[in-house]
């Protein structure tokens, strides 16, 4: 739960991706399906690894499991989106990304894939990037509404 450090604290790189992260992957979809979410970042349940899923589709089961993603290009087109995060819940706020991303990552294989994704799933892995990064959504807010936010939380909990 926020402020725990480990959510300030940008993770490590995968080496490889092993029958390990593989079984890591595995829970990180069971947390996100139980929250309801679209996303999960492995820093956001305590492990300080560059891993994160995405699942924005409609019928839910497409998960789209990732070691190590970087964007590699940015739509110049904006998207705003309400971002939640269950590290601080109770709380959301309005965020603007690109509406389209290309991401590079090391997929379920051990393979470098890229993919280009829109809308909710490119703010998806973009809020898990920043996740990996030691970001939180929140970040992205001017100083006065993040303090609203943040104060805000505070009170639920």
């Amino acid at each position: 739960m926020w402020p725990d450090r480990r959510l300030r604290t940008p993770a490590a790189p995968v080496a490889a991706v092993t029958d390990e992260i593989r079984a890591l992957w595995a829970e990180m979809i069971e947390a996100m399906e139980a929250m309801p979410g679209v996303g999960l970042a492995a820093p956001q349940i305590g492990v300080m690894l560059r891993l994160a899923v995405v699942d924005a589709s409609e019928a839910r089961g497409r998960a789209i499991r990732m070691a190590n993603p970087e964007i590699l290009h940015a739509s110049i087109h904006p998207r705003a989106h309400d971002e939640a995060s269950p590290n601080l819940p109770g709380v959301s706020a309005v965020i603007e990304r690109p509406r389209a991303v290309t991401v590079r990552y090391l997929n379920e294989g051990g393979e470098v894939e890229e993919r280009d994704m829109v809308d909710l799933w490119a703010t998806s892995v973009q809020h898990q990037i920043d996740h990996l990064d030691g970001r939180m959504y929140f970040d992205r807010l001017s100083r006065l509404k993040r303090e609203r936010l943040l104060k805000r939380a505070a009170k639920l909990r």
